[in-house]
């Protein structure tokens, strides 16, 4: 393969494309919810991950999983949760069956800021992906997108 490879091309286009969607939609988010929640886009990602947990069997994440759902390393989920943790919005506390591991659980004022957010995130996101359709080389992306299944919810 070569640099003008057009496989090659098409896959760096693809990926480019991608990268001003995902770019886009991060930026616009994060304003909003940034503005009217004071959250920012990690910090709803994790207290959305972490409120669909639930009691029974596998229902507590462990912290690698929740660093691969908000796509962050574990050191910086940690952090983010220490950080959420001292505005009241997580607690942590042992698992009643291993010692060694530590379960995070959103607080009641972390549901109520969280189901407040989740309106403002989804206008959010349906303003910049109505913008995104317009434009010839994300459209494709947006359908794509807009044709994804809601995952099954954890809380039960």
């Amino acid at each position: 393969m070569t640099a003008t490879d057009p496989a090659l091309t098409a896959l760096a286009n693809g990926w480019g494309a991608l990268y001003v969607l995902y770019g886009r939609i991060e930026a616009h988010v994060e304003r909003a919810l940034q503005a009217e929640h004071e959250l920012s886009v990690r910090e709803y990602s994790l207290l959305d991950v972490l409120s669909r947990q639930h009691d029974g069997e596998g229902g507590h994440l462990q912290m690698k999983q929740v660093a691969d759902a908000v796509v962050l390393s574990q050191s910086a989920t940690t952090r983010l949760v220490t950080r959420l943790e001292d505005r009241g919005l997580l607690a942590r506390y042992l698992c009643p069956t291993d010692r060694r591991g530590i379960y995070t659980n959103v607080s009641e004022e972390g549901l109520k800021l969280l189901e407040e957010a989740r309106p403002t995130n989804e206008r959010a996101l349906r303003e910049v992906l109505e913008e995104a359709a317009r434009n010839p080389e994300l459209a494709p992306l947006v359908a794509a997108v807009e044709a994804v299944e809601p995952p099954v919810p954890l809380r039960s």
